[in-house]
C-alpha cells in the first residue's frame, strides 16, 4: 500500500472513532473518560481524550507504532465495544450460619448478573458481615462525600442469627451494593472490586503457588467474567488473571486452551508494551506456538523489535509473576 493509500485508510478510521466518540456523547457511558489518545501519522488526532483511569492505560498510539491497519481497525472495534455500558445486578438469595470453633458468623450468597439480557456467565461469590463492614470503612476513607447518603447495617446485641434480622440485612445489603454500584467512582475503585474479587483470587493464586492446578484454574475462570465487567475501560487489569489461567493450562499440560487466553492477554497488551507481563507472555506464547504448530515467527519478530528499543533487564518468566500475585 503506497504511502497516500496509508493515510486514507488512517483518516477512515479515526472518522469512525469520530463517530463512535460522537455516539457516546448522544449517549454518555461512564467508560467515557477511558478512551485512550491516538496520535496516528498524517497529523491526524482524535479531540479531546480523557485519561485513563488506571496507570497501565496510559499509553498511546504514536506515530512510530509498529500496529498495522488491521490491528488499529481490530484496536478500535474494541473502544466501540467499551463504550457500551454493563450493569451489574445484585441479589441475595440465601445465607448460612457457620459455626467455626469459638466464632459463629452469617455468610451471605451474592449472585452477581448483567442487566439487559438473560446472562448465562452469573458470577457468585460468598461475604460475611464483617467483609462488608470493612469494605465500608475502606469507601469512607477514600469517598465520604460520596458515601453521606449511602447506610450501612448496623450490628445488634442480640438476634443476630434470628431469621427476621437475617431477612432484613439480606435485603439491606442487597441495596447497599446497589448504591454502592450506582455510584461511578466507587463502582471502579479498586476497594470495590477488590471486596467482589480479591478473596477468590487470593484463594486461586494460593492454589497455583502449591502446585494445585486444578483447583486454581477452577475458580479463576468462575471470577475472570466478572472481573472483566468491574474492569470494563481498562483492559489490561485482568492480564494477570488471564496469564494465570495460561499457567494453569500449560502445567495441565493443555497447550491449546493456554494459547487461546495467551492471546486474549496479548491483545489487551497491544499497546501496553511496556506491561510488566508482555515479554514473559510473549516468551511463553511462542513456545506454546511452536509445539501446536502455529505461526510463532510473528511473534518471535515481536520479541526481537522489543528487544532492540528496551534496555536488557531481567525478566521473569510467566509462572513466575503468576505465583508472585496476591501475596499475603
Amino acid at each position: 500500500m503506497d504511502q497516500d493509500s496509508h493515510c486514507t485508510a488512517e483518516r477512515e478510521l479515526l472518522e469512525a472513532v469520530s463517530r463512535i466518540t460522537t455516539s457516546s456523547t448522544t449517549n454518555p457511558s461512564d467508560e467515557e473518560e477511558n478512551q485512550p489518545k491516538a496520535e496516528i501519522s498524517c497529523q491526524v488526532r482524535k479531540e479531546n481524550p480523557e485519561k485513563h483511569d488506571t496507570q497501565d492505560s496510559s499509553a498511546t498510539l504514536s506515530s512510530n507504532s509498529s500496529m498495522t491497519t488491521k490491528e488499529l481497525q481490530e484496536y478500535w472495534r474494541n473502544e466501540k465495544r467499551q463504550c457500551k455500558q454493563i450493569k451489574l445486578l445484585f441479589e441475595i438469595p440465601s445465607t448460612r450460619i457457620v459455626e467455626h470453633h469459638l466464632s459463629k458468623y452469617v455468610v451471605y450468597k451474592i449472585i452477581i448478573l448483567q442487566t439487559g439480557s438473560f446472562d448465562s456467565n452469573k458470577s457468585v461469590i460468598e461475604r460475611r458481615y464483617s467483609d462488608f463492614e470493612k469494605l465500608h470503612r475502606n469507601l469512607l476513607e477514600e469517598f465520604s462525600e460520596e458515601m453521606e447518603d449511602i447506610t450501612f447495617p448496623k450490628k445488634t446485641l442480640t438476634g443476630n442469627f434470628t431469621e427476621e434480622i437475617i431477612n432484613e440485612r439480606k435485603l439491606a445489603f442487597k441495596d447497599y451494593l446497589r448504591l454502592l454500584y450506582s455510584v461511578k467512582y466507587i463502582r471502579r475503585s479498586k476497594k470495590f472490586i477488590d471486596f467482589l474479587t480479591r478473596p477468590e483470587l487470593q484463594e486461586a493464586y494460593g492454589c497455583l503457588r502449591g502446585g494445585q492446578y486444578t483447583k486454581a484454574l477452577e475458580i479463576l475462570l468462575e471470577v475472570i467474567g466478572l472481573q472483566e465487567r468491574l474492569t470494563r475501560g481498562s483492559p489490561v487489569a485482568i492480564v494477570p488473571t488471564l496469564c494465570a489461567i495460561v499457567v494453569c493450562h500449560k502445567d495441565l499440560e493443555n497447550p491449546a486452551s493456554a494459547f487461546e487466553y495467551g492471546e486474549k492477554a496479548l491483545s489487551r497488551l497491544r499497546v501496553h508494551t511496556s506491561h510488566r507481563y508482555y515479554i514473559p507472555l510473549l516468551e511463553t506464547m511462542i513456545t506454546l506456538a511452536y509445539e501446536l504448530g502455529k505461526d510463532f515467527l510473528s511473534l518471535q519478530d515481536k520479541l526481537e523489535e522489543w528487544k532492540t528499543k528496551k534496555d536488557p533487564v531481567r525478566v521473569f518468566t510467566l509462572k513466575e509473576l503468576a505465583v508472585r500475585e496476591y501475596v499475603r
